[in-house]
């Protein structure tokens, strides 16, 4: 069966609110899908429900033919969905090699054992040192995570997702407080990433040049609903995508007011 991550009927309400309300949406290899809309709309609360930190109410999460609904984070993890967070998520007192080298034993299906030093390893050290020189860190592989700027802690947390061999990319705002100049780095990762056509690549992202330059495909949530799906010229061009998102009303709104 082809990999596929689909959403049906997905809803979580917290009291009388509706956050995310009966989205269904299918996601393939192959394509980056970004998930845009305003503030508040849903987005970022419905990457939690696909990656385990919420549980939904209602409706069903089904990851490569199993319905993963009711697994926690760690066990989405486990089968395949890697997840980068708007808040870098790392071992802070940990160099950055430390950081890789952990990732890459986890995915290895090894434990981390304090007698059995690294060295004995190469395969892991290799394939963790490969990883650092991708996300151009190799130079900072002894430098604690948590002295690096932001734009290269989130380098290092694409590292970590690699590292664990994921089916598919989750990425939340990753170039949230980033300098000018540290944009373009994680966005050519995002963009190597994509060569790999075996992969699942979803971006929440607010920045439409972004969204631009990296989406094969946009959907829009508003108020928590699903209101647009498709290539990203079309659903940007759509009347209701530019008054819910882009704030403009639609042109016919626009002449019956004049």
């Amino acid at each position: 069966m082809p990999l596929t991550l689909e959403t049906r009927d997905l809803t979580i309400r917290f009291g009388g609110h509706v956050a995310v309300n009966n989205v269904s949406c299918t996601f393939r290899p192959g394509e980056l899908t970004a998930i845009v809309g305003p503030n508040g709309a849903g987005k970022t609360t419905y990457f939690n429900l696909i990656s385990g930190q919420l549980r939904a109410t209602s409706g069903s999460i089904l990851f490569d033919g199993t319905d993963i609904t009711g697994h926690s984070a760690p066990m989405r993890t486990r089968a395949g969905l890697g997840r980068a967070f708007q808040l870098t998520n790392l071992f802070p007192n940990l160099s950055v090699e430390e950081n890789v080298r952990l990732a890459v034993q986890a995915a290895s299906g090894t434990h981390y054992d304090m007698l059995r030093p690294w060295m004995v390893r190469r395969d892991l050290i290799a394939r963790a040192d490969a990883i650092l020189d991708r996300v151009a860190l190799g130079s900072r592989r002894g430098v604690a995570a948590t002295a690096l700027s932001h734009g290269d802690q989130r380098k290092l947390e694409v590292a970590l997702m690699i590292a664990l061999e994921p089916k598919a990319f989750m990425f939340d705002e990753p170039t949230a407080g980033m300098s000018i100049d540290e944009v373009p780095v994680v966005l050519d990762l995002i963009a190597q990433l994509k060569q790999d056509k075996s992969k699942i690549i979803l971006l929440v992202e607010h920045k439409m040049d972004v969204v631009r330059s990296l989406a094969d495909r946009i959907i829009v949530l508003h108020n928590g609903q699903l209101v647009a799906d498709g290539p990203p010229a079309e659903v940007i061009a759509s009347p209701i995508v530019q008054e819910a998102y882009l704030g403009v009303a639609p042109k016919n709104a626009t002449e019956g007011a004049a």
